[in-house]
């Protein structure tokens, strides 16, 4: 047997679990999560996907189904999911010390070294946890690979949905039963393209996958073919990241809620961009050393005149600092800006990031001056609009009236992030 335990654990339909947590009206209840701008759907309940309503689609194109199916329509609250994240992976973290945090809804564990009589056991209470501590129900899978544990994850939401947990090594050597319910494109790390290249040759599910040759698998899908199938066997080739790797880049974009024809008021969304990203910079302990900003009109509106455009500024030296963000953002801008355009969209993407580390200092500055690097100025901003909201403290360049705005009709209250917005006990 394979000396590796590995555990995924996934949140269901999260962003709509996080509705449901403090909405118990909701339970049971048909429900979408809509993207910014209350443009696509990005988020179902099961009971929307047995709908038949597909990830992405334009909910104008619903109306019907809405109507008909009294489906509840809700717009995205990243503050409040990011948050409900964070306590679910807490959680986790109070159990299982080995943990690699993938995406806002899923962690890998590292079971190996835990000292547990039965898995399966562990991880039913585990998940229950979970769901009494945060309310947010999970599957989980466990495997000998990170690919398998993948996959098991799938049977728990599905074909285990009642247990909600699916342990592979239970059923060593009787696997293939269980493969052949996955379709290969459910596979991490299996793509369109591939998929489709699988299927035109017959290869349909995880089984048909596990079982090709290696040497021509790697021939055509490459090494992550490779290592995809040796993961598939059993073998382990992609072990915890516990440690985070460091961004290419942090991107802030945003379309805007109704079009926008004059400078100042992108300038306004531009500037809010770049103290956003100088935020998240900070928080990763990374530097920019470029900015690129680009704007854009409505590409699917042929009645108006179509402009795009986009530069990238070499900054003087890396930086995290927002001040400094925001001015080169802002001059970048005004490089590309034109007059007689409805400008639907924009955005501020920072690249070639460095380590804080790595910061080289200039040879006539000091650097321990604070006029050089206003850390304590940052410092500060950061804790109060962690501590107080979001937006507290922001710069005069982001304007106040914020006419750019996202429509963002449907959003529930930032029940934990905000403290104007927390739940209300109301005495009937």
């Amino acid at each position: 047997m394979n000396s590796r335990i590995f555990a995924l654990v996934d949140c269901n339909n999260f962003y709509v679990s996080c509705e449901r947590v403090f909405n118990p009206k909701l339970e049971n209840k048909p429900t979408v999560v809509l993207s910014n701008n209350d443009g696509c759907v990005i988020a179902r309940s099961q009971e929307v996907k047995d709908l038949g309503v597909t990830m992405g689609a334009p909910i104008f194109k619903l109306k019907e189904l809405v109507e008909r199916e009294k489906i509840n329509v809700y717009s995205a609250n990243f503050p409040l999911y990011g948050d409900m994240s964070h306590r679910v992976m807490a959680t986790i973290s109070e159990f299982v010390p080995d943990v690699e945090i993938y995406s806002i809804d899923e962690a890998f564990l590292d079971l190996t070294n835990l000292r547990v009589p039965d898995l399966t056991k562990f991880c039913i209470k585990l998940r229950k946890t979970i769901y009494k501590w945060t309310g947010i129900p999970v599957s989980i899978g466990v495997a000998p690979t990170k690919t398998l544990a993948k996959a098991a994850n799938k049977l728990a939401k599905k074909q285990f949905r009642d247990i909600g947990v699916f342990n592979f090594f239970e059923h060593l050597g009787n696997e293939e039963e269980f493969l052949k319910l996955i379709p290969v494109g459910d596979l991490w790390g299996v793509g369109r393209a591939y998929t489709k290249f699988l299927n035109q040759h017959n290869i349909n599910n995880a089984f048909e996958l596990k079982s090709l040759d290696i040497g021509y698998v790697k021939q055509v899908m490459t090494v992550a073919g490779e290592r995809l199938v040796m993961e598939l066997n059993g073998e382990p080739c992609y072990l915890l990241e516990k440690n985070p790797k460091l961004k290419k880049n942090i991107a802030f974009t945003r379309s805007f809620g109704e079009y926008q024809t004059k400078l100042d008021q992108v300038e306004e969304a531009v500037a809010y961009f770049s103290r956003k990203i100088g935020e998240k910079l900070r928080k990763e302990k990374e530097l920019a050393q470029f900015l690129q900003v680009f704007i854009l009109t409505n590409f699917h509106n042929k009645n108006l005149p179509q402009y795009h455009n986009s530069v990238i500024i070499k900054l003087e030296r890396p930086t995290n600092n927002s001040i400094t963000l925001i001015k080169e953002a802002l001059r970048g801008l005004k490089y590309i800006f034109k007059d007689g355009y409805q400008y639907k969209k924009a955005g501020v993407i920072s690249l070639g990031l460095i380590p804080e580390s790595h910061r080289q200092y200039d040879f006539f500055c000091d650097p321990n001056d604070e006029k050089y690097l206003q850390k304590d100025l940052m410092a500060t901003l950061d804790k109060i609009n962690f501590e107080v909201n979001s937006d507290s403290v922001k710069f005069a360049a982001e304007g106040v009236s914020r006419k750019w705005w996202m429509n963002q009709t449907k959003k529930s209250q930032r029940y934990t992030t905000n403290w104007k917005e927390l739940p209300k006990a109301i005495a009937e």
